[in-house]
Formats: structure tokens, C-alpha cells, sequence
């Protein structure tokens, strides 16, 4: 398996990175990668009615849909994304604890008890600490999930809809949960950058054949333009998606 730590914090390159190796390479991956401020959709989710819209936009915080299904989820530099790409076996392609016990037992490993709970939740002390999503390609699946370690959770509640009654829709809904940052249960290490250098350190050493590599120049290339035409769009961030209508409630009262 080879290893890379995603050294851009652009989310349109990082997603775009994961979608080029699941498509384009035979090869397994773990990805370790830090985000910038950014609000991530479910690929059949509507943004409108997940998306607290006024607030991402007067705080400057891009919408990006990614490939894979599943609910909204705040990145910021104090989130650390973790991705596999693997082979998948026929009647297993789908398999969210496979996927998450790794993670489990990584964070076991520094102290932390942390449980799979739900459709495809990581949660410690009943608080989520991780969301998870995955999309099968021909004979690979990718996973990709959040791992909270010092986030802002003030922005991430700031930048999600509260109130979705007004929206009636196909698409996706999430399912909000109580959070927690890792690094309540975690006070030596001291920034998620450290925290990615153990979670990456302890795959090497756990993982047979593991391998750290980085990305290819030439792929970094093809990667950008994939993000450019992509992940950087309207049409793929806003338009895409399950058709959804918003109902308005109106006070008819004085009218006969």
C-alpha cells in the first residue's frame, strides 16, 4: 500500500487527488490529508438545504460536492481526512466498519476508545469524532472519513442549516450529531499536523508493505486540471444533484 500525506490544503486539488488515484491507478492508497475551511456535500445531497448558504458566504467558505454519498462535513485546519482506496471483494465492496477499524484501533493505540456507531459514525464517549463516506469503482472502493482534532465546532455548527422543514426534496439528508475535538482525549500531541505524523507513522509500521510516497509531478498535473474542471465548477458544486423545491410558509391572514 503506499502512503501519502496530501501536502497542498486545497480542498478542490485533495478531493480531486482521491477521485484520479481511484480511477486512474491499480494501486491500494492510504491518504492523510488537512483541509482548508471548506464545507464538503454528500455527492447526492443539495447544498441549499444542508448548507447555512448567508453564513459560508459571508465568511468566505467554499461548497465542494465529492464523489461519494453520505452527509455534510465542516473541514478547517484542525480536521484530518483519511482516505483508503483499495481492491474490493464481490458482496463487500460497501463495508464501513472494514474501513473504520483501522482508524479504531490507531486511536486505541494512543488511548482513545473510540466506537463505530450508526450508518457510519466514529464516536468517543458517545460524542462523533468522525463521518464516513465511500463509492465503489469497478473492482476499488473508497472510503474516506473525518477525524475532528482541534476544529472550530462554532463554525461547523455556524455553517450547517439548522432548520430544514422548508425543503422537500430527494436528495440526501444528514443526520446532525454532537461533536467533539480528539484533542480533549489527546493532550500530547500538539497540533493535527503532529496528530497526521503518528496516524501516518503507526500505518507504516502496521501495514505489510507499507510504503510513503508522494505524487507524481506529471499526475499533479492531470490532478489540477480534474480539480479545475470539476470540483471548482457551479455545475458540479450547485447544480448537480436530485431536483429539490422550497416551500415558503406565508401568513394568510386578513386575506378572505
Amino acid at each position: 500500500m503506499f502512503c501519502i500525506a496530501l501536502q497542498t490544503h486545497d480542498p478542490y486539488f485533495n478531493l480531486a487527488a482521491e477521485e484520479y488515484l481511484l480511477r486512474n491507478r491499480s494501486e491500494e492508497y492510504l491518504i492523510l490529508g488537512i483541509n482548508s475551511r471548506s464545507v464538503i456535500i454528500g455527492k447526492h445531497q443539495s447544498p441549499h438545504r444542508e448548507i447555512n448558504t448567508k453564513y459560508v458566504t459571508e465568511h468566505n467558505i467554499p461548497v465542494v460536492r465529492r464523489i461519494t454519498g453520505g452527509g455534510t462535513v465542516f473541514h478547517d485546519m484542525g480536521n484530518l481526512n483519511f482516505t483508503f482506496i483499495r481492491l474490493c471483494e464481490p458482496g463487500r465492496q460497501v463495508d464501513f466498519r472494514r474501513y473504520t477499524q483501522p482508524v479504531i484501533e490507531f486511536l486505541s493505540s494512543q488511548g482513545v476508545e473510540a466506537k463505530f456507531e450508526g450508518k457510519n459514525d466514529l464516536k468517543v464517549n458517545g460524542l462523533k469524532i468522525s463521518g464516513n463516506a465511500e463509492h465503489v469503482h469497478h473492482n476499488r472502493v473508497i472510503h474516506h472519513g473525518t477525524l475532528l482534532f482541534n476544529s472550530s465546532l462554532e463554525m461547523l455548527r455556524n455553517s450547517l442549516r439548522k432548520d430544514t422543514s422548508c425543503y422537500y426534496t430527494r436528495a440526501v439528508e444528514s443526520n446532525p450529531s454532537s461533536v467533539s475535538n480528539l484533542n480533549e482525549f489527546l493532550p500530547g500531541i500538539k497540533d493535527v499536523f503532529e496528530f497526521r505524523k503518528v496516524m501516518m507513522n503507526y500505518f507504516l509500521n502496521t501495514i505489510p508493505f507499507a510504503e510513503q510516497i508522494e505524487i507524481p509531478e506529471r499526475e499533479i498535473s492531470e490532478i489540477s486540471l480534474l480539480a479545475d474542471s470539476r470540483y471548482r465548477s457551479w455545475e458540479w458544486n450547485w447544480a448537480y444533484g436530485p431536483e429539490y423545491q422550497i416551500v415558503k410558509r406565508f401568513d394568510y391572514q386578513g386575506y378572505s
